[in-house]
């Protein structure tokens, strides 16, 4: 998700925070020195559909052939410059992140209506300014992508997470992608796929040390600065009160920038005067009205923190301990054999959905091209229901006795109101054996 506004208030207030580079020089400068190491970018995939999916006429979807030239050219670019491109998909919904998935789910459906009303007004399908992803269509771009030689990689948590991970780990050139989380992790380049332009294979660079000059914060504070301006783990409800204090004082209160641009600037100037501790992280919790959680703040901080890093507001006896948590998941499937098998087919973007079955016992449906106001044909989620339900059960091996574990579905249809997880019944199928 990233910090609502950051990447809009980077392009508008700071453009010397947006460089633009060349991304054919910087492989080259990697060469000369790390002779032993190729040129890698790793690719926030879910990032890049909508810059990869061009077709004029998109609302039947299709065009599978014309998609896959184009992300073979994509592929062509990068490779004639010597860049290995390494793809990542987002491969699970956390559920601390489950509230943001199903405001972004009612937000799409409202995307769609106005999209079927445009046809039935009209007689035609809109333009690219209502533009809404084909159904699936980052699935099947994942099989695409591995149909053309790429090493593509989906996650077991949130994807910019492990993007970033990898592009610190691996000494990457950088990443390629839109969101502004990049802008925090402490990590390789953040290059923007908006900006690119392949045919000269430039884009923009959005550097961390000047927008930390412009904000008169140093690198360590941006963490603390995502959380006390709302993401994926403070909502921005809780922080309203907050905000207004540090309107107050800010130096930037009587500029002509809109509020979230003031509250961006004031929350930087007020943070910039704070000692990078867990003392002061203790007393900024104290003050915030976190509700019954008090240790959202830290654990906010925390989330940033990549393997192998710490920081002054995390106590130096406690590690990141998101990725060693992987290792040790309870899984509904008892064989460990199948399990371990399903998680590295998972990974590698083998298949889809069946590692989610088998570890948590959930699975999603984001937004179908549908219209909600024709009621003869049903929802496609409801339509292949049964069909679930036996490979619930084939998955889960209810028929081997016992109770069999239900199956918490999160499918988007009209009339679902996204409350709670739909508990569905695996069923045997009919079929001898």
């Amino acid at each position: 998700m990233g910090v609502r506004g950051l990447q809009g208030f980077v392009a508008r207030v700071c453009p010397d925070v947006c460089k633009t580079v060349d991304l054919r020089e910087m492989a080259e400068k990697h060469r000369v020195e790390h002779p032993d190491f190729p040129p890698v970018i790793v690719v926030d995939a879910m990032s890049c559909v909508r810059y990869w999916y061009t077709p004029e006429f998109w609302v039947c979807g299709g065009q599978w052939r014309e998609y896959l030239a184009i992300l073979e050219d994509f592929i062509k670019v990068f490779m004639a410059a010597g860049i290995k491109l390494v793809f990542y998909f987002d491969g699970v919904v956390e559920e601390k992140k489950r509230d943001e998935w199903i405001k972004r789910r009612w937000n799409n459906t409202k995307e769609i209506t106005r999209l079927f009303e445009f046809i039935k007004t009209h007689r035609k399908q809109p333009g690219r300014e209502m533009f809404v992803l084909p159904s699936a269509l980052p699935t099947f771009t994942r099989y695409a992508l591995k149909s053309l030689g790429q090493k593509t990689v989906c996650t077991l948590q949130e994807a910019d997470f492990e993007v970033a991970a990898y592009g610190l780990q691996h000494n990457c050139i950088g990443i390629l992608g839109q969101d502004s989380d990049y802008l925090i992790y402490n990590t390789c380049p953040y290059f923007s796929i908006e900006n690119l332009r392949l045919d000269r294979l430039v884009t923009v660079m959005y550097s961390r040390e000047d927008l930390c000059h412009v904000l008169g914060i140093s690198l360590t504070h941006l963490p603390l600065f995502a959380c006390l301006l709302g993401n994926d783990v403070i909502p921005e409800s809780l922080l309203e009160g907050f905000w207004h204090k540090c309107l107050v004082t800010s130096p930037h209160k009587n500029n002509s920038y809109n509020r979230r641009t003031k509250i961006l600037l004031a929350v930087a100037n007020y943070i910039s005067k704070i000692q990078c501790s867990y003392s002061s992280l203790k007393h900024l919790e104290d003050m915030l009205p976190l509700g019954s959680d008090k240790t959202l703040l830290y654990r906010g901080i925390k989330s940033y923190l990549l393997p192998g890093q710490q920081s002054p507001w995390i106590p130096p006896n406690v590690t990141n301990c998101q990725m060693l948590s992987l290792q040790h998941q309870s899984a509904i499937c008892q064989d460990k054999e199948i399990f371990q098998l399903a998680k590295e087919q998972h990974i590698q973007s083998e298949n889809y959905s069946v590692f989610n079955i088998l570890s948590s016992g959930v699975i999603e449906c984001s937004n179908s091209l549908e219209d909600d106001c024709d009621t003869e044909i049903p929802g496609q989620s409801l339509i292949y229901r049964p069909a679930r339900q036996h490979i619930y059960s084939v998955l889960l091996e209810s028929g081997k006795g016992g109770a069999s574990p239900l199956v918490k579905e999160w499918f988007v249809y009209f009339g679902n109101p996204l409350k709670q997880p739909e508990l569905i019944q695996p069923v045997q199928p009919s079929v001898p054996g």
